[in-house]
């Protein structure tokens, strides 16, 4: 038996890491500005991390939600407070996928309705439901089908609201910034009445943050770049762990649910709990959504001088960088000659950077340098093979 491959493999193996770097098993270093999919938001192994999960391993590693478990309760209150939602549930599970599925769950329960609006270019998991709101065709397979999902053009009010008077509409499904669809930032004006739509037809409104939250674009959460938006339903995983399996759904106070229509086996487990409070108290006490901001100001603008790059997106340190070409032989060039790892899209000339939030000014110098030599490399072999 063998693992069933999911991605092409790069030809690297890391064995160790720390802040924003990693070793192969040759000792090789890398700069991580990728961070496992946005998952790495503190940085690999952080002591605090470390430390917090093995004292709770040596007291308690598991038991089930059918007995008091009080660092939920820690975690959800200092998730509250530190998100600006303190008055929310949290319901916790393991994953993003999950996340939106419950989310999706609760709003269809809340409102005795079935249709969900999501938006082109939108990646929210691969689970039956999330693969179901996602555009992308190629991961969902026969038994996927027949949800009632309109996936609508992103930023067309006239579209979402025709559509809410014309269907029975449970949920409105958006991510903070797109991300797999190469950091794409919804206009602000268009998630405002966004909101206020969702309001008017009785139709929840989730922000899937499972990529953009946890204080990656500077704010706790990418959606709170826009005053007046209260979501119903919010979606965390990925940083919310920092590794570490947990994945969770903030729920407003007015949605309620009967025992037995949410559950989870493993969600909400000591050790997730653990590495979430983690997660929170470092970013907290290092000021990461301070260094988020600061680090993305300086690098944003950079970027966008650069030549040979035709565009770049984002808030933060979540950041796509169009090329001009296809980006693959780029990310190879870094990767195999510079050892810095980035991350591809769904546009092909679309990289994604979604470093850990403890990323250092020097790290980014550094990748600005390996990029613009990347770049004019590139270049000049072009240019030889058309003379």
């Amino acid at each position: 038996m063998k693992p069933f491959d999911v991605y092409p493999l790069m030809d690297i193996t890391p064995v160790k890491g720390s802040g924003a770097k990693l070793w192969d098993k040759e000792g090789t270093e890398y700069l991580d500005l990728y961070g496992g999919h946005a998952v790495i938001s503190i940085g690999h192994s952080h002591p605090k991390f470390v430390n917090r999960i093995q004292e709770q391993l040596s007291d308690l590693a598991f038991y089930s939600n059918s007995v008091q478990i009080p660092i939920q309760k820690a975690l959800a209150k200092k998730l509250g407070v530190l998100s600006g939602y303190p008055s929310y549930d949290l319901f916790l599970c393991n994953s993003g996928a999950e996340a939106n599925e419950n989310a999706l769950k609760l709003a269809s329960f809340a409102t005795g309705r079935a249709g969900v609006i999501a938006f082109k270019g939108a990646f929210h998991g691969r689970s039956s439901g999330a693969v179901a709101i996602t555009d992308n065709p190629n991961i969902i397979a026969p038994f996927n089908a027949g949800h009632e999902v309109y996936l609508l053009p992103i930023n067309q009010l006239d579209t979402v609201e025709s559509t809410l008077k014309e269907k029975e509409i449970a949920a409105i499904i958006i991510e903070g910034i797109q991300g797999v669809n190469g950091i794409r930032v919804p206009d602000a004006e268009f998630l405002r009445e966004l909101s206020a739509l969702a309001k008017k037809y009785g139709t929840k409104l989730i922000l899937d943050e499972v990529q953009s939250g946890y204080g990656r674009t500077g704010k706790f959460f990418a959606h709170q770049w826009v005053e007046g938006i209260k979501p119903d339903l919010i979606t965390v995983a990925k940083g919310m762990g920092n590794g570490f399996p947990i994945g969770g759904v903030l729920v407003h106070p007015d949605i309620q649910a009967k025992h037995g229509l949410l559950g989870t086996t493993f969600g909400g487990n000591h050790l997730a709990c653990a590495a979430g409070l983690a997660v929170l108290e470092v970013i907290e006490q290092e000021n990461l959504m301070d260094n988020a901001l600061q680090q993305g100001e300086w690098l944003i603008p950079t970027l966008k001088k650069t030549e040979g790059i035709q565009e770049v997106r984002g808030k933060g340190l979540m950041i796509g960088i169009d090329f001009y070409s296809e980006a693959a032989p780029i990310r190879k060039t870094l990767i195999q000659q510079h050892h810095i790892f980035t991350g591809s899209s769904a546009g092909k000339n679309t990289i994604r950077l979604l470093p850990p939030l403890t990323i250092e000014r020097k790290a980014l110098h550094l990748f600005l340098n390996c990029l613009e030599s990347t770049i004019a490399a590139k270049e000049g072999a072009t240019t030889n093979l058309n003379n």
